[in-house]
């Protein structure tokens, strides 16, 4: 069908109304850039019709419930094509008006820049840093798979029954993220993945050939496991149609669908070019565009009444659901336990009594590592968070992150443990799938803490999509040991606390572990990264000191000197937590008044009351040291001008843990001497 052309008024037959269909997707991405003097409007035009195709064609959704469950996934990974999305969103009946385009990328409105999960209805996940989203995609595909064999009965109808559709360009396929997921969809053999790859040798730079086209894209995805085609024009209808009929075919295999485009098609002299890649045409070249397609040159933002009928999702989106809530109410009559559990999923709740069965440690001077008690408090639970699902980068023995007799989640088997394999990055995007998708609860990835940066793009994705779902890393300082500063954090507290909404929490001891695992689990709206030690920490005798309860405001006052209001405080969170204790009751046996203030989540102690928080650190109090085996950035708020911190604003060493701790200064004696010149400076 390549050089069609839509007529403009009463186009009724259906060549007619495809045709003027996808031309209207196209006249909207053009409009709306260039009003915005930004944007990306050639990707948009150039995948016009397979947008139609999958939208108008295959995709089972319900404009009129976004949220419905056995909706089909899309996710547009190259984010930058969102007006795309919007026109397809806008035009098949979503929430999303005209006035919407109208205002791409303006203040406040619901069509900004990239696809933002939350503010747009009908966008799933929040795309446009490279690869994410198509990783984001895996993980969707990975939970529908999961909740299908939870929940699906042999001889009855399933309730679970839907594909992910993701779109990719080359960026996506460049950046290292797509590949790690994409080697885990192939190794789990997602048959309901569908990868449309926009094959358009265009990236900002210009031609991709010199860095890219020499690669067999089809041959690396076969060789990863999954099921290849290719469509040598974008513009073929039929053999769009027929490629996706074929990946849905696919049962065994996920499916990758190599596309030849060209960009801003059929801006008749912006094809192929870079420019029309990021950058509006221009008027001229809008207008060249429209008068190609058989519109009116004049008219902006223009929708013929008869697109909307053609391409409205409404009915038929109104059927799908009706018809799954018929088999649904019918399964649920059969299953009612079954479906009491699958109501309480797709709320996000563990089943109750779960709170009660987390441990709690006696007092033991030797201790245990903090990731040991995380262990026992995930065996606590893991009866009552039956659709939790996660892993580690290939650490589980190291990370303690193993539901223990919960499978593995494999080819032919879908267990609740995912090997992840050594692939950080992608295993974070694929959590966040995970947690973007629905009736999996609290879905989780763990790795050394020093590994986080492997996996920060999706980090911050989760918290700025406020998805609830944890991240768990170990290992936290130097005290490591002898692994040496390539594996021991310093910098690490302090950067992860940048990043808004995300909650990071460094418990203590193993009480305030097992507290740690009930916030995390309990937060409703994003993420929450538990910061546990390698080596072990005493266990403190909560006879003697406040109960780990406080932890639940993010700071609290442990330890108070008897004698009076606290000449000094010290401030402390993790393994440092015990040491810090040590020192203010040496300081106590000086005559000193300190008081210790455990502070393993600064976000939630911000979160707290202004009174409250004077309460836990008074303004009177003006000698404060802070103690933390990482940079000391996080503490100056908290110190003042008058305080210090004692932390480690340097690499580590090589050297067992103990050891590198006392000579960086992580000894009770030194804290306390550190503690008196704060004390004698304020005096």
């Amino acid at each position: 069908m390549a050089g069609y052309a839509a007529t403009t008024a009463g186009a009724t037959t259906e060549p007619d109304i495809t045709a003027l269909s996808i031309n209207t997707i196209r006249g909207l991405a053009m409009d709306a850039v260039q009003k915005a003097n930004a944007g990306h409007p050639g990707t948009a035009m150039a995948l016009a019709p397979l947008g139609y195709t999958i939208f108008r064609r295959f995709l089972r959704a319900n404009p009129q419930n976004p949220h419905w469950a056995d909706r089909d996934r899309f996710v547009l990974s190259n984010g930058h094509a969102c007006v795309l999305q919007y026109a397809l969103l806008h035009l098949t009946g979503y929430d999303l008006g005209l006035e919407d385009l109208e205002q791409f990328r303006q203040w406040r409105s619901r069509t900004p820049g990239h696809p933002e999960r939350g503010l747009t209805p009908g966008i799933e996940v929040t795309t446009g840093p490279l690869g994410q989203g198509i990783a984001n995609a895996v993980g969707l595909a990975m939970a529908e798979r999961f909740l299908a064999e939870r929940y699906n009965r042999p001889g009855a109808a399933e309730i679970v029954d839907h594909h992910t559709y993701v779109f990719c360009g080359d960026g996506d396929l460049m950046e290292g993220v797509s590949q790690e997921a994409s080697s885990i969809a192939g190794q789990f053999g997602l048959g309901k993945l569908i990868a449309c790859y926009d094959d358009n040798h265009i990236t900002i730079d210009g031609t991709t050939a010199i860095s890219f086209d020499s690669e067999d894209h089809l041959a690396r995805y076969a060789a990863l496991g999954w099921h290849v085609q290719r469509v040598a024009d974008a513009e073929d209808l039929d053999a769009l149609y027929d490629a996706i009929e074929a990946a849905r075919e696919e049962t065994e295999r996920p499916s990758f669908i190599a596309i030849r485009s060209h960009i801003a098609y059929p801006a008749p002299h912006a094809v192929d070019t870079a420019k029309a890649h990021g950058a509006p045409l221009g008027e001229p070249e809008v207008r060249a565009a429209k008068e190609v397609m058989g519109f009116d040159p004049d008219r902006h933002f223009w929708v013929d009444p008869s697109v909307y009928e053609h391409m409205s999702l409404r009915e038929d989106g109104a059927a799908y659901e009706q018809g799954w809530q018929g088999r649904f109410d019918e399964w649920s009559q059969a299953n009612p336990e079954l479906a009491e559990d699958w109501a309480r999923a797709w709320r996000g709740e563990l089943i109750d009594g779960w709170r009660d069965a987390l441990p709690t440690f006696a007092a033991d001077q030797t201790g245990i590592a903090t990731r040991a008690a995380g262990q026992k408090a995930m065996q606590s639970f893991a009866a009552y968070s039956p659709t939790m699902v996660g892993g580690a980068a290939d650490l589980v023995e190291s990370t303690k992150t193993l539901f223990e007799g919960g499978g593995e989640y494999s080819h032919v088997h879908v267990g609740r443990n995912v090997p992840f394999g050594i692939r950080e990055h992608g295993m974070g995007a694929i959590v966040n799938g995970l947690g973007a998708h629905g009736g999996i609860v609290k879905p989780y990835g763990s790795t050394f803490l020093q590994f986080s940066d492997y996996m920060r793009g999706a980090v911050r994705l989760s918290a700025l999509m406020e998805l609830p779902v944890l991240w768990v890393w170990t290992h936290d300082s130097v005290g490591l040991g002898e692994d040496g500063p390539t594996h021991q954090p310093v910098e690490h507290f302090a950067a992860l606390r940048a990043i808004p909404h995300l909650w990071v929490v460094r418990p203590g001891d193993a009480n305030e572990t097992s507290l740690a695992w009930r916030v995390g689990l309990e937060r409703p709206d994003g993420p929450v990264a538990l910061i546990l030690s390698r080596q072990n920490v005493e266990i403190l005798d909560r006879s003697e000191v406040a109960s780990a309860d406080g932890l639940e405001q993010g700071g609290y006052v442990l330890w108070d000197a008897p004698g009076g209001d606290p000449q000094l405080i010290l401030i402390s969170t993790g393994s440092e937590v015990p040491l810090t204790l040590t020192a203010a009751r040496q300081l106590a046996e000086d005559g000193i008044r300190a008081r210790v203030v455990s502070m393993p989540c600064i976000e939630l102690f911000e979160a707290q009351t202004a009174e409250y928080r004077d309460t836990v650190l008074p303004k009177s109090v003006r000698a404060r040291l802070a103690v933390e085996a990482g940079v000391a950035l996080s503490w100056w708020k908290w110190v003042g001008s008058d305080g210090d911190v004692l932390g480690i604003d340097h690499f580590g060493a090589s050297a067992p843990g103990p050891k590198v701790l006392a000579e960086f200064g992580f000894t009770s004696e030194n804290i306390a001497a550190r503690a008196r010149v704060v004390l004698d400076r304020v005096s």
